[in-house]
């Protein structure tokens, strides 16, 4: 690619002939009746082709250089419009800028980009958007993010190289920015409506997010599934180190085309170089990489989607960029599910798709359904089971101090009140205990841990949000970890998030999701949730660096006995424990299987519980713990 796309500099036509008929035809004469599109029962219907929509592959400078080479890079992307656009038809485009299709690829089933004929034009594309949205009237994109497929330069893993590529895109669609074929003629947009949604699971929903707090005109809506908002948490949390060894550079790797590795080494060492591995502070490494901050400049409404159990993008990442919108008052709607790293598609296929199609028409076409009016969330309580909410936190939630009290067991308990006597609980850290260990068998007492139970509870109690942990404490180190865990202790079936799918299980049987052509149709397999029974669930967890008590920016040793405040945040949550189950906290040193470098200093560590809580979201408050048995 990197020959190809710099052809057009020396005035050679490298396009195929019949690419050239696609893009370089004459322009047919305009009906009498400009086509449009057609709305029935509040959404746009499939009235234009799919196997004889236009398909181009267009590349646009860029405004920057990420492999140094001293040229601007090319960001690549395939267009894909119904065939009356070129009599008139004034469409939206739905983009999924993404550095994956060569290489991880997309969806439940790893689809690929592929061009089979080798005319230069896309043939395969992945994902459902293109079946489904071009013949409901849009134009579809799927754009190469720098450094990758048919795109120059060099992968940056969310540094401004990896968030401006789709950015180029857009302002070509609004016509401030030139794009060429592969003949390096211009091309332009004269069939855009002005209106640009973009949409991505993962990496793809983080460039979905990193192109939106641009304040890009023309960017209408943005629909992020699972997408890092803040790089530094997906690699660190509170001075810890989460992913190690350059894992920045590693993921730039995996997504760069395996012939062009070797070359973007240099770019790659650049970052290891100055990633912070050897604290895991807060540096200026990560500003570029943090979007919660830029929320002010979003002026596109926001569709935002998150697993509640999602170990590889943690749950953090939606909770953060989601208070930012609110406290701009960004238009926004948000799904919360039960499952892992899972997308909607194969979570709750039917309601998402036809959600997603209302949320594009509302936005893209100015089509009045009334999505806007309706509940601003869905939440899955349990599996297949979905309940909607005005907002989220859930409204009448309060932080609820929940106190750590000593016990005469291996257990303490857990109250509403603090203890009345200055007492400590004392544990050793260990940096290779288990999270099983960790969490099994609460009323036993162990070294390494402190466990803390409720009584069994006598109501339902709903925690809505981020819940924070307080403790006073000291060890006898200059340097520890501290970690928490809140545990319900009841059996029940939940959804198995934890086995193979984060959730689901792939079934043989497949639907299907729009119109198909001779190389693509949109028919993909179909799932069902995976649950299990069990006597307790994780419900969420935090862990901090007690050197960076003060600041994730600056380590401050400890003074070995001396008694500091340690507050950190556990991953949010909505959770609903149940009578008869009992609420646990466990309070640990390292937390090996939350972190890639425990702490190895084995720290003796003293918890002075009276001074000590974890400040749980209750939904209800106070009255409503109290309720509940506490």
């Amino acid at each position: 690619m990197g020959r190809i796309s710099r052809l057009w500099r020396t005035g050679i036509a490298v396009l195929p002939i019949a690419a050239l008929a696609v893009v370089g035809a004459a322009p047919q004469a305009l009906a009498v009746d400009t086509p449009a599109i057609v709305v029935q029962d509040g959404v746009t219907q499939p009235v234009f082709g799919y196997a004889d929509a236009i398909r181009e592959r267009l590349f646009i400078d860029s405004t920057f250089d990420s492999d140094n080479d001293g040229l601007r890079d090319i960001i690549a992307f395939d267009v894909m419009r119904p065939k009356a656009t070129a009599n008139g038809l004034k469409v939206p485009v739905v983009m999924d800028a993404s550095p994956y299709y060569s290489t991880v690829c997309r969806g439940n089933e790893s689809e690929c980009k592929a061009d089979l004929d080798g005319d230069g034009l896309l043939d395969k594309w992945p994902l459902f958007y293109d079946n489904y949205f071009v013949p409901r009237g849009y134009a579809v994109i799927l754009l190469d993010m720098v450094g990758t497929n048919n795109s120059t330069g060099c992968p940056t893993t969310n540094a401004n190289e990896d968030n401006l590529s789709a950015k180029q895109a857009i302002n070509w669609l609004n016509g401030r920015a030139t794009a060429r074929n592969a003949a390096g003629q211009v091309v332009r947009a004269d069939w855009h409506n002005g209106k640009t949604g973009m949409i991505g699971k993962s990496y793809d929903g983080s460039l979905a997010m990193s192109t939106a707090v641009t304040g890009v005109k023309g960017l209408t809506t943005i629909v992020p599934i699972s997408g890092p908002t803040e790089y530094y948490d997906y690699v660190r949390s509170n001075g810890v180190i989460t992913r190690g060894n350059s894992y920045v550079a590693s993921l730039a790797n995996t997504v760069t085309n395996p012939e062009r590795r070797e070359y973007c080494k240099p770019t790659r060492d650049a970052m290891a170089a100055v990633d912070g591995d050897e604290s895991g502070d807060y540096t200026s490494f990560w500003n570029e990489r943090s979007y919660v901050k830029k929320v002010p400049n979003v002026t596109a409404s926001v569709l935002l989607y998150h697993g509640l159990n999602d170990d590889n993008v943690r749950p953090d990442h939606f909770s953060k960029f989601w208070y930012a919108l609110a406290e701009n008052n960004v238009p926004r709607k948000l799904w919360l599910s039960q499952e892992g790293h899972v997308d909607p598609f194969d979570s709750r296929r039917t309601v998402w798709v036809n959600t997603l199609h209302r949320w594009f028409d509302f936005w893209l076409h100015g089509v009045q359904n009334g999505i806007m009016d309706e509940p601003r969330v869905d939440l899955e309580r349990s599996a297949d089971v979905w309940e909607t909410y005005a907002d989220w936190p859930v409204p009448g939630k309060a932080d609820t101090e929940i106190f750590l009290q000593p016990g005469t067991t291996g257990a303490g308990g857990l109250g509403l009140v603090p203890t009345t006597k200055p007492v400590n609980g004392a544990f050793q850290d260990s940096p290779t205990q288990s999270q099983n260990t960790m969490i099994l068998n609460p009323d036993t007492g162990q070294p390494n841990r402190l466990a803390f139970l409720s009584a069994p509870l006598t109501a339902p109690l709903h925690i809505s949000g981020t819940p924070v942990v307080k403790l006073r404490a000291s060890a006898d180190q200059t340097d520890t970890n501290l970690g928490a865990i809140l545990v319900d202790y009841g059996t029940a079936e939940r959804v198995n998030h934890r086995a193979s799918g984060e959730g689901i299980i792939t079934l043989e049987t497949s639907d299907c999701w729009g119109q198909s052509s001779p190389t693509d149709d949109g028919c993909y397999k179909k799932t069902e949730k995976r649950v299990a029974t069990a006597d307790q669930e994780l419900v969420t967890k935090g862990i901090m660096d007690a050197q960076n008590r003060q600041s994730i920016r600056t380590a401050v040793p400890l003074v070995p006995g001396q008694a500091y405040n340690f507050d950190f945040p556990l991953l949010p949550e909505d959770y609903v424990f149940q009578p008869g189950h009992r609420i646990g906290v466990i309070i640990v040193g390292s937390y090996p299987q939350y972190s890639s470098q425990a702490d190895q200093s084995r720290a003796n560590i003293a918890v002075a519980l009276k001074s000590s809580n974890i400040v749980l979201p209750v939904v209800g408050g106070t009255a409503a713990a109290h309720a509940a048995g506490l």
